[in-house]
């Protein structure tokens, strides 16, 4: 094989696991682990096929001497690797450790037999300036042999949480400082002046070698205090380390004043290390900082974006711009079209790509941060275009063709830069006004209007407020009657809050740390203002104008609410603001429409895996609750109840909570016995956490939202089910899942009323989210078959008293223990009802002895009248 279809095929495997990791970044949040298949994706993937590729090719030119076993020995362990990880994805994607092991063992062994490739090859190497730079390649793969095995172990999930949490920055560390870094800082020292097109300087020899020993001596500090769980002493390694980075970038900076960059690859190897330089002390200051390694892990999750896109994609992608045509062959011509076509838009790329991740990582609406992630992802995509382009343009060269018009093949021009910054600025600020007009309230413009036609003074009072704790601080503005008021609030609380008047101007919602200005327009009279987020007022998130020397207005509350204030104004709550109650249009006489479908109540079997991965993504989705009549429920994976998880005692669930709403949320597993801080925190839209709890213990859990107020947020939707069979439950025919719970209905298509949950006045029950649901779609049994009936009251206020008209329950199991089995000590014993509290669960086990139609109820009677009821079709 020549040496173009050689590096031409090599690097197609780097295309391949570019494409995959463009694949899954654009579906990313509908798949289980998707965040985690982005990043592994393109670093374990796509970069790491890359190092393996380049450095044996810098080596080779830097000893000049052919590495033992050559390109037959480079293929071989190209391909081991890319077995290995895809065996590695595979494995994490499926939850089959013994892959993961495999695949672990198989890029680890890799990573030794580069290494040992390349220290025989110095060995027999001849004397070269640079040939101590292959030093830093076999100190990455020595790294990353490292790295991968704490990856393997990190898989297993027998191994203590405090153990898992101080692998995860030990995994980074030895994988992105160690067989990242070495590679990528000692493959800058010589690349960097050579696409600069100027020489490397005389020192550069003496900064390498001290620039090594930092880089070496940081990431084995770093690794130490991990798992020695010295984490104080991780600010110390991380200094070591980038005092290494400063001492090549120094280097770096004045080869670029002597000549400044020119093209895509000299801007985005440039920006990639300075972007390398900041997440490493970002790394150092967030785990330092971090008040325990959980903590600490969660920090992490913000390095993902400038880490993955700023330093790793800009660092291949620059590398490969200039590399590419060197490799490709040809002859000068040949070379420089495909170095035209790699260089297109060079700057307007490179300014695009790096200015998006900053606005993205700037405080912002979810839409703009979306509209900046779009464009940084087509940035990144259009150099696999580009690189067709240059091949193609490298044969045509090669081949003679478009002889005629080699002349006009166009090259860099300082000239076109001012174009180019405009270019990018424009496009800057087109996305973000997108995501700003698509939400203009979450970016704080809200349009003041004035509260009365009172005569305006031509002065303005100005009040600074700010959002805490579920409260305005302060809660009470005086303003001189006539004149105008502006508000500067700012949210300095842990979720999402607005401030609305009641002349209907707002703030938008405001995220932690955001700020906004409200202009109140002049005040004519005293009026109230409130967060409109479902349950905040209730909560007490209120305040008040008091128009002094003016006298008070109907906008003023008439009738306090339970909390001390009025609701019957508040958007999505029921009230006058959003139009009447959907509680009028209840008939429970009424069956639904054509095309409905009843949720499956089947219990589906536990399967014989001892870890459950699952990703739950909380959305706002209407819903109907009843025959014609919807909701705006938020929920788990767009459905109330959200999915029932099923397992046995001793396993493992890790739950990926993906915020896709519009406010924050949280979730609270009954069913796992751990401190709360972390994994039942409240996320804004747009973040994500992981939740790993072991089910030790047996039973029907709940679990549910626990974002205050819980009582509303339970209420719209946000529960669900975990059924952990205790030992030796014996098979029965059927099995099925009831979790009842109540609604309490704002307006048709609105949101929960939260003054009817305070209040506890449901305006109906149900079992499994949809009111009477199983009357008109009856769950099956045959007479004779022993059918177990799980049931778990969510709430948020009401009990439960579970019965079966014409049945008796043989076998009663509730809250972790029977009540009854096989007819109790006398052999003959029946219970009639299984009782529940919120947040309670249990089964209940019957044999029907005929068959027939047998309702099921709430033996609390207005409940099952307000929709709590459903049939057991029983046929011979």
């Amino acid at each position: 094989m020549t040496r173009r279809r050689w590096y031409l095929f090599v690097n197609g495997l780097i295309a391949l696991w570019l494409v995959a990791s463009g694949v899954v970044t654009l579906a990313h949040r509908a798949l289980e682990s998707g965040t985690w298949l982005m990043v592994h994706l393109l670093l374990l993937g796509a970069l790491s096929t890359a190092i393996l590729i380049w450095s044996q090719h810098f080596a080779d030119s830097l000893l000049r001497r052919a590495a033992p076993g050559g390109r037959i020995f480079l293929g071989i362990r190209l391909g081991v690797h890319t077995l290995g990880a895809v065996a590695v994805v595979t494995g994490v994607v499926t939850g089959w450790w013994p892959l993961v092991l495999a695949g672990g063992i198989l890029i680890g062994a890799v990573a030794i037999a580069h290494s040992v490739s390349l220290g025989m090859q110095m060995r027999g190497g001849l004397p070269a300036r640079f040939a101590p730079l292959v030093r830093f390649y076999v100190a990455a793969g020595l790294s990353l042999a490292v790295g991968v095995t704490l990856g393997v172990i990190m898989a297993q999930t027998s191994i203590p949480a405090s153990v898992h949490d101080r692998l995860f920055p030990a995994h980074i560390g030895f994988n992105l400082l160690g067989w990242v870094g070495f590679t990528v800082v000692g493959t800058f020292i010589l690349l960097w002046p050579t696409v600069l097109g100027t020489r490397a300087s005389e020192t550069a020899n003496g900064t390498a070698r001290s620039a090594l020993v930092l880089l070496c001596g940081g990431v084995l500090l770093y690794g130490m205090f991990c798992l020695t769980d010295l984490r104080a002493g991780i600010a110390a390694a991380v200094v070591v380390y980038a005092a290494g980075l400063v001492l090549v970038l120094v280097e770096a900076i004045a080869q670029a004043r002597r000549s400044p960059p020119a093209t895509f690859a000299a801007w985005s190897l440039g920006a990639a290390y300075g972007w390398f330089l900041l997440c490493t002390l970002a790394l150092g200051a967030l785990v330092a900082t971090a008040p325990s390694w959980a903590e600490a892990d969660d920090r992490l999750a913000w390095l993902v974006g400038p880490f993955a896109v700023g330093f790793a994609a800009q660092i291949l992608l620059g590398a490969l711009s200039y590399l590419l045509p060197v490799v490709l062959g040809g002859g000068p011509d040949a070379a420089r079209r495909s170095s035209a076509e790699l260089n297109r838009a060079g700057l307007f790329r490179a300014v695009v790509l790096n200015l998006g991740i900053v606005v993205y990582l700037l405080p912002s609406s979810s839409f703009v941060r979306v509209a900046m992630s779009i464009l940084v992802f087509a940035v990144l995509a259009s150099f696999l275009v580009l690189a067709m382009r240059a091949v193609l343009a490298s044969r045509k060269a090669a081949s003679g063709a478009d002889a005629m018009v080699r002349s006009s093949v166009p090259t860099p021009v300082a000239a076109r830069h001012s174009g180019s910054l405009v270019a990018a600025a424009g496009v800057l600020i087109l996305a973000m006004t997108v995501g700003v007009a698509l939400d203009p309230a979450a970016s704080g413009l809200a349009v003041g209007v004035p509260a009365s036609s009172a005569s305006a003074t031509g002065q303005t009072t100005t009040v600074t407020m700010i959002m805490k704790n579920m409260r305005f601080v302060p809660d009470t503005v005086e303003v001189p009657t006539g004149n105008r008021l502006v508000i500067t609030v700012t949210n300095r609380d842990d979720q999402i809050h607005d401030l609305v008047l009641a002349s209907g101007v707002t703030s938008g919602r405001l995220a932690p740390g955001e700020s906004a200005k409200v202009d109140a327009g002049v005040i004519g009279a005293s009026m109230d203002g409130w967060c409109s987020v479902a349950g905040h007022r209730l909560m007490g998130m209120v305040m008040k104008v008091v128009a002094t020397g003016g006298a008070s207005t109907a906008q003023e509350s008439a009738t306090p609410a339970p909390s001390g204030h009025d609701s019957s104004t508040m958007p999505g709550m029921g009230g006058a603001a959003s139009g009447p109650s959907a509680a009028k249009d209840i008939d429970l006489a009424t069956k639904p429409g054509k095309g409905w479908v009843a949720r499956d109540a089947v219990l589906a079997p536990a399967t014989s895996a001892t870890e459950h991965k699952l990703t739950l993504t909380v959305s706002d989705v209407e819903r109907a609750v009843a025959p014609g009549v919807t909701q705006n429920l938020w929920t788990y994976n767009g459905t109330a109840p959200g999915p029932t998880l099923h397992g046995k005692v001793g396993d493992v669930f890790e739950i990926t909570l993906v915020n896709d709403g519009t406010i924050g949320h949280s979730i609270d597993f009954h069913a796992g016995s751990l401190s709360p801080d972390k994994p039942m925190r409240t996320i804004d839209p747009g973040q994500s956490l992981t939740y790993r709890f072991t089910a030790t213990r047996s039973g029907a859990w709940l679990y549910h939202c626990s974002t205050m107020p819980m009582s509303v947020h339970i209420a719209n939707g946000m529960f669900g089910a975990v059924i952990i069979d205790p030992p030796g439950l014996t098979p029965v025919a059927h099995e099925y899942v009831l979790v009842q719970s109540e609604y309490y209905l704002g307006a048709q298509k609105g949101e929960v009323d939260a003054a009817k949950v305070a209040a506890q006045t449901p305006d109906l029950i149900v079992f499994n989210g949809y009111a009477n649901q199983y009357r008109y779609s009856p769950l099956n049994a045959k007479v004779g078959e022993r059918v177990r009936i799980w049931v778990i009251d969510a709430g948020p206020n009401k009990p439960s008293s579970f019965h079966v008209v014409g049945g008796q329950f043989d076998t009663v199991f509730s809250e972790g223990d029977y009540l009854l089995r096989n007819g109790g000590s006398t052999g003959t014993g029946g219970s009639q009802a299984l009782a529940l509290q919120p947040a309670q669960g249990g089964f209940v086990e019957l044999v029907f002895p005929e068959a027939g139609n047998y309702s099921f109820i709430s033996h609390i009677m207005s409940d099952a009248e307000m929709g709590g009821a459903g049939t057991i079709r029983v046929t011979p």
